[in-house]
C-alpha cells in the first residue's frame, strides 16, 4: 500500500483546522502531519514537516497565503498548495494561482470533493475553474509573445499538451512511454524555454496557443 499524502493544515480560525483534521483523517490514504494559524508559521511547519499537500487559506493575519506561497517557491519547498478560501473574488484567487498554488476550492466545498481535489493535487493535476483560467490568461496575454512556440521541440510540445490536460508527470511518462525522469527533463526545459515560472503558467500558455494533449 503506499505511502498516505502528508497534509498541513494553514487557516486562522481554529474551528476550519478542526473540522478539516475530523474529516480527512478517516481518509485511509491521508495523514494530517501539522497546523499553523498564520503564513509565516505554515511555512516553518511546512519546512519542518514537508507535506505533500498544504491547505492554505489566503486571508491571514500577518503573512498572507499568497506571501506564504512565494516564501516557499523561494525555499524550494516542493509541497503542492491548495488554496482553501471562502473568498470567491477573482482578485483574491488569482494572485494565489500566480503566486505558484496548484488550484483551489471553497471552504464550503463537499468532503469529498476535498479528498479528491487533494489526490488530484498530488498527483500533479492543476484545479483551475473555467472563470479563474480565463482571468488569469486576461491579465498574462502580454507575456504571452508570438513565435515562443518555435522553440519547443516536437516532444516538448506533445508534453506541454498533457500539462495543459492537468496529466501529472507520472501520466505522462505512461501516454508517451517515457521515465518520470525523461518527462521532468522536458517540463524543465518548456518552463526554461518559455520563460515560465511553474505547471500552472505552462498550462495557461498552451491553452492561449491552442496546444492540445
Amino acid at each position: 500500500m503506499a505511502d498516505p499524502i502528508k497534509v498541513l493544515l494553514v487557516d486562522d480560525h481554529q474551528v476550519v483546522r478542526r473540522g478539516l483534521r475530523t474529516f480527512l483523517e478517516v481518509q485511509d490514504d491521508i495523514e494530517v502531519v501539522g497546523e499553523a494559524a498564520d503564513g509565516a508559521k505554515g511555512v516553518d511547519r511546512a519546512q519542518e514537516l514537508r507535506p505533500d499537500v498544504i491547505l492554505m487559506d489566503v486571508k491571514m493575519p500577518g503573512m498572507d497565503g499568497v506571501d506564504a506561497l512565494r516564501r516557499l517557491r523561494e525555499l524550494d519547498n516542493d509541497a503542492r498548495v491548495l488554496v482553501v478560501t471562502s473568498f470567491t473574488e477573482q482578485r483574491t484567487v488569482v494572485p494565489a494561482l500566480r503566486a505558484g498554488a496548484a488550484g483551489y476550492v471553497y471552504k464550503d466545498v463537499d468532503p469529498d470533493a476535498l479528498a479528491g481535489a487533494i489526490r488530484s493535487v498530488h498527483a500533479g493535476h492543476i484545479l483551475l475553474q473555467p472563470e479563474v483560467a480565463d482571468a488569469l490568461l486576461s491579465q498574462e496575454e502580454s507575456n504571452f509573445g508570438p513565435g515562443r512556440a518555435g522553440s519547443l521541440t516536437e516532444r516538448e510540445r506533445e508534453v506541454l499538451g498533457l500539462i495543459a490536460d492537468g496529466r501529472s508527470n507520472r501520466e505522462i511518462a505512461r501516454a508517451l512511454v517515457l521515465s518520470e525522469k525523461t518527462v521532468k527533463t522536458h517540463v524543465s526545459n518548456i518552463l526554461m524555454k518559455l520563460d515560465l515560472a511553474d505547471r500552472t503558467q505552462a498550462a495557461l500558455w498552451a491553452v492561449r496557443h491552442g496546444v492540445a494533449g
